[in-house]
């Protein structure tokens, strides 16, 4: 049950990726509705890759409590080995996949919201530095 496991976790990280570059691609054409219809897929993949991660780790413990003499690599075949290394880069590509990402998020939204400032004048409010759309600009244009 373990290899099998272990191809459903990649698999469901293969979609992953594979959802997120399009995210990226989507991203850079200002697709946004494209991107929000995805998150539920993605949320599924992610819980369901959280379960099969868990049954490998039980699986494991399971393997490492009947054989407690020997270490995990000894109890495991070449085909556990080749395909935890594959699940390792896998989620290798999609942290840094993930991370390219979130950068490219944050440089949007920075866009916008200073683009919407020079719009919008905006007063500093506080300690925190906070801007609010000035009162005045706004009742004036209402």
């Amino acid at each position: 049950m373990l290899h099998q496991y272990l191809k459903d976790a990649i698999l469901e990280l293969k979609n992953l990726i594979e959802l997120t570059r399009r995210d990226v691609a989507d991203l850079s054409e200002a697709k946004n509705e494209e991107i929000f219809q995805r998150l539920p897929q993605k949320e599924n993949l992610i819980k369901s890759f959280e379960q099969k991660k868990s049954m490998i780790d039980r699986s494991m413990v399971e393997l490492r409590d009947k054989n407690p003499s020997k270490s995990l690599s000894e109890l495991l075949d070449q085909e556990a080995l080749d395909l935890l290394d594959e699940l390792k880069l896998s989620l290798k590509e999609l942290k840094d996949l993930n991370a390219g990402y979130a950068r490219s998020v944050y440089a949007v939204n920075e866009f916008y919201t200073s683009l919407l400032r020079k719009i919008i004048p905006h007063e500093s409010s506080g300690y925190g530095g906070h801007a609010k759309p000035q009162q005045s600009f706004l009742t004036i244009q209402v």
